[in-house]
């Protein structure tokens, strides 16, 4: 539906994902179909996808929300080397794995989606230039009365975009906004410093941050060595100081993922359940994820995208 290409302005999708049963598929994984439309049975296939204006996005959000009894929404941003198609057919996996009750969203920014260092490059700057498209959505979204809660979930290059979008609304308006309550930074290809700067920055009225890292990440040590050496947040040692004193200062709820099974840069999303269940773990033990402040069919989950 989208390319790769920038665009001057935001533009609107709806998207229906089936997803085969969950015997006919490894959990973790997208079924890509080998020859299109696919089996449904058998593979991920897009059921459905239309175009749809701001005010039709906008209603889409409540009326799935209502429909759904859903009072949450997931906005999932993406990373490097991403694909439209890619990160669509991600987050429903995400959705449909880790049964999180929330309105699926995407905010899909024009990855070459590719791998090389001009395309790192590109997809550096285009994550830059949509932080302004993705303050957009937060408010579009946080306005329908049918959402209550927002929980903003990043990838790598996409965490990048996630904080330049959080920071730059604490600036404009003084705050983040009460609706959005969490953020999820999975494998943050973000330098250690600016993340630290850019938390300080957004002050004490901000949404609670998990961080989710592996310390073998290859992918990371690979971009720490374009950026001549700067640490990436997304494979620290949580206990190694200076990060533990300062990631326990800014309140940030750490996973490391090193232990798990799957290919290190996207072990969270390979391995979500065992990740959702080190998250209930924490929060049996009263680490809430929000601060104080502020089948035996065909499944289908819908995605509802703007890019």
């Amino acid at each position: 539906m989208f390319n790769t290409e920038r665009a001057p302005e935001m533009s609107y999708a709806r998207i229906a994902v089936s997803i085969p049963p969950d015997e006919a598929r490894k959990i973790g994984e997208i079924q890509w179909p080998p020859s299109p439309p696919g089996d449904p049975h058998r593979d991920f296939v897009t059921v459905s996808a239309e175009y749809l204006d701001k005010p039709a996005f906008s209603a889409a959000v409540g009326s799935v929300a209502k429909a759904t009894r859903r009072s949450k929404a997931i906005i999932f941003v993406h990373g490097f080397n991403n694909r439209f198609d890619d990160a669509a057919y991600r987050l429903a996996q995400i959705i449909q794995d880790s049964k999180a009750p929330a309105v699926p969203i995407l905010f899909s920014w024009p990855s070459r989606g590719v791998i090389g260092l001009r395309a790192y490059e590109y997809d550096r700057e285009s994550a830059s230039q949509s932080r302004d498209s993705l303050d957009q959505l937060l408010d579009s979204v946080a306005l329908s009365p049918n959402v209550k809660e927002v929980t903003v979930l990043c990838h790598s290059m996409g965490c990048q975009l996630t904080l330049e979008a959080l920071q730059s609304r604490s600036m404009r308006t003084g705050k983040i906004g009460a609706k959005v309550k969490n953020v999820l930074l999975v494998a943050p290809d973000v330098d250690f410093n600016v993340f630290r700067d850019r938390m300080q920055q957004m002050g004490n009225s901000r949404p609670r941050f998990g961080l989710f890292l592996s310390q073998d990440d290859r992918a990371l040590k690979v971009s720490k060595s374009l950026w001549g050496g700067a640490t990436r947040l997304g494979d620290v040692n949580p206990d190694e100081e200076p990060y533990k004193s300062e990631l326990s200062r800014e309140n940030v709820l750490v996973f490391d993922l090193t232990h798990l099974q799957g290919e290190s840069h996207s072990r969270a999303f390979d391995e979500v359940t065992s990740v959702m269940g080190m998250i209930k773990r924490r929060l049996a033990d009263g680490q809430q994820l929000a601060g104080n402040e502020s089948k035996a069919g065909v499944v289908s989950q819908q995605v509802l995208s703007p890019q």
